[in-house]
């Protein structure tokens, strides 16, 4: 039960977040280059390709490969936009793909069937009244960089980024409003090759290699904000955390701080990018790992000076941190975190924990510490949906998992915290990040395809469609 009849603001952002590694498909037409999605199959070799063990950055025979046509949403994109319309979104969530733009990374001019596929897109989305949320780097640099320059490792990588976005600032300047720069960017220290395009190497230190690639993000992303605002005046542009509240095991000082101290894995990259100076804990980290972060000497006024509008994020669960042998043995595989099963939440067929009180936590946490507008832009629960012989889709469970979360927003806006919208991760079903699968279903919208690739690709409506068309008619009033 809600405790208070919160109101969502009235220009509460409400829609739904999609990928185009996940989404478009169409992975070599129109001039778009391979990226390093492109190389990830589904199946037992998906993640540790994602972890950086990536021993060819070339397509292999008989592989398949799902983000080659995900659900085709590159030809599709306007059968698409009138169903996000006819539930009444006021955002979409999406993300440019780099090497439509730049196939190579470093090509000396823009590839213009790349720019005005997005033109379509964009101008597809204002007809209905919807606001672009464009996120300029999800999941997908072109291998080009990885290969010539070893992608994030690379200083030159913030040049190459700054000329693509400014591309594309220029170019959508007058549709697009909200930008963010790197989706989930703590991301790099956890699976770096899907994070960052980085492949780590036998003699490498893999602890150096990443908090450098860091700071080069880092950078890039201040610098993008500094092209934003000048370019855009009315525009506002963002980071993007993979979110989730991590709770001590037990009351144990010990298991306190190691839960303080795994939060700052992540709040690292925010700490910069929304305060505009690596953090003391930062500093103490690389001194105490021998770490030698090399910065030019504008480095950190640009960090200071080019500071995000709002705090973008993810938040699918919150986990559990421990010091204790015995219960780290206990360890659940959650999105990439894995976390200590905690004994008081259930669980999603997949193993993540459902939290929803721990989306108000991370809230709070967030509103706390930064002050800045939250924006949620990544939500929702992955089932495996199945098709009744009438062709319809029950999906009852996944209208209560979003009706519980829904409520906890509304709880964390009533404590006073400033959220711009919300924009549930995959509204219509897409090509999993995790795991490659079309199985593990997110949508208001079913597509028809399996996780070898086989269906039609028709989209079908769930139940959840029509219940968040009402959330959305009654702005939240009628939870």
């Amino acid at each position: 039960m809600r405790t208070n009849q919160t109101r969502f603001p009235e220009n509460f952002l409400w829609g739904g977040a999609i990928a185009a590694n996940q989404a478009e498909g169409a992975y070599l037409e129109g001039g778009k280059g391979l990226t390093t999605v492109d190389l990830l199959p589904i199946g037992k070799d998906r993640f540790s390709l994602m972890l950086g063990n990536v021993d060819s950055l070339e397509l292999k025979d008989g592989v398949y490969y799902p983000s080659h046509e995900a659900i085709d949403f590159y030809h599709r994109f306007k059968e698409d936009i009138a169903l996000f319309a006819e539930m009444g979104f006021k955002c979409l969530r999406l993300s440019i793909a780099w090497a439509r733009i730049f196939p190579n990374g470093d090509d000396s001019a823009p590839n213009e069937e790349g720019l005005q596929f997005y033109d379509q897109v964009f101008d597809e989305l204002l007809k209905y009244n919807i606001e672009p949320v464009v996120t300029t780097c999800h999941f997908d640099v072109p291998i080009n960089l990885v290969e010539k320059y070893g992608s994030w490792k690379n200083r030159k990588m913030i040049e190459f980024y700054e000329n693509y976005t400014k591309t594309i600032f220029e170019r959508y300047k007058e549709k697009v409003k909200y930008w963010m720069t790197f989706n989930e960017i703590n991301m790099l220290l956890h699976a770096p090759f899907i994070g960052a395009g980085i492949v780590i190497k036998d003699d490498e230190e893999k602890k150096q290699v990443l908090y450098q690639a860091a700071h080069h993000q880092l950078v890039a992303s201040a610098l993008a904000v500094k092209a934003c605002h000048e370019i855009i005046p009315n525009g506002q542009i963002g980071c993007m955390l993979a979110a989730g509240a991590t709770y001590p095991y037990t009351c144990h000082p010990n298991d306190i701080w190691e839960a303080i101290d795994k939060d700052r894995e992540s709040y690292f990259f925010i700490d910069v990018q929304s305060r505009g100076e690596y953090p003391g804990y930062a500093k103490r980290y690389f001194k105490e790992n021998n770490l030698q972060i090399r910065m030019e000497k504008d480095d950190e006024e640009i960090l200071k000076n080019h500071t995000v509008d709002y705090i973008g994020f993810s938040y699918y669960a919150s986990r559990c941190a421990s010091t204790d042998p015995e219960v780290l043995s206990q360890l659940a595989e959650g999105n990439i975190f894995a976390s200590i099963k905690n004994p008081y939440l259930n669980e999603s067929e997949w193993g993540w924990q459902i939290d929803p009180q721990g989306l108000r936590v991370t809230c709070n946490q967030l509103h706390d510490r930064y002050q800045k507008p939250l924006f949620i832009v990544e939500n929702g629960l992955g089932a495996n949906d199945v098709l009744s012989d009438e062709g319809s889709i029950n999906d009852d469970y996944r209208i209560e998992y979003l009706k519980s979360h829904f409520i906890e927003m509304a709880e964390a806006i009533e404590d006073g915290v400033d959220i711009l919208g919300y924009t549930s991760w995959g509204p219509i079903d897409l090509v999993s990040a995790g795991t490659g699968e079309m199985k593990k279903r997110y949508g208001y919208i079913y597509v028809d395809k399996d996780n070898e690739g086989n269906g039609t690709l028709k989209r079908i409506k769930k139940k959840s469609f029509y219940w968040y068309q009402d959330i959305i008619q009654s702005n939240g009033e009628n939870l």
